[in-house]
């Protein structure tokens, strides 16, 4: 239980963090953070997990890496569907309070940072546009995470590479899909947006968890001969 709740705890901070820095601070007058500051927001909350909580669960905060860490045997069967639970519900928590907070001035919360593509995408990208960039940039993540991590790399910096790697895929994505990487961030949102969000967030549930399973076993075969 203790690792379950450093999981709801880290996605939480994950999405607030995340999530919060786009529907707050993204483009507020005169200073706002724009696409950099969002990207280095989500880099942020997961380097400061690491390095707080990763010592306990491991900090996934993510239902695709705890699937492609599972995949790649580096984490027990048993706790696969207890991890993508607390996740979510670390998110959904973590939405409820955005929620509150961006409707406290009498806003209403817009797109809340969900996840989207065709119109609801920030650059109107297509579906397969889409599809792709979660995929890829979901497979590049788990190939960060499972090297960083590795028994051979060095030791310490897991933590930093692994929250670059998030920064520099935000960097690259939220113009086609607002970044989602990740089932768990992508859920909430989705659930308090309602209508075309929930429409479309099976995208960020597949793609994610396919790139991460890809990841998995394209990092187990290079890594043979190095275990």
């Amino acid at each position: 239980m203790k690792k379950y709740l450093a999981e709801f705890i880290g996605t939480f901070w994950l999405v607030l963090g995340g999530c919060g820095s786009a529907a707050l601070s993204a483009a507020f007058p005169e200073v706002g953070i724009g696409l950099l500051g969002v990207s280095l927001a989500f880099g942020l909350t997961v380097v400061t997990i690491a390095y707080s909580l990763g010592h306990i669960s491991g900090a996934h905060l993510n239902p695709a890496v705890s699937v492609g860490l599972w995949l790649g045997g580096r984490f027990s069967a048993k706790d696969l569907v207890p991890y993508i639970i607390f996740q979510i519900l670390g998110a959904l928590v973590a939405a409820g309070v955005l929620q509150m907070i961006v409707t406290g001035n009498g806003s209403a919360i817009g797109d809340f940072a969900a996840n989207g593509y065709g119109a609801h995408s920030p650059g109107k990208y297509s579906m397969n546009a889409a599809l792709i960039t979660e995929f890829v940039m979901t497979f590049i993540f788990l190939i960060v995470i499972l090297g960083a991590t590795d028994r051979k790399s060095s030791p310490g910096f897991a933590g930093l590479a692994i929250g670059l790697a998030l920064t520099l895929i935000h960097l690259i994505s939220i113009p086609v899909t607002n970044t989602s990487v990740n089932p768990a961030r992508s859920i909430s949102q989705a659930v308090f947006v309602g209508g075309w969000a929930l429409e479309q967030v099976w995208l960020f549930i597949v793609a994610p968890i396919a790139g991460a399973a890809v990841a998995a076993i394209v990092y187990k075969f290079i890594n043979t001969e190095n275990n």
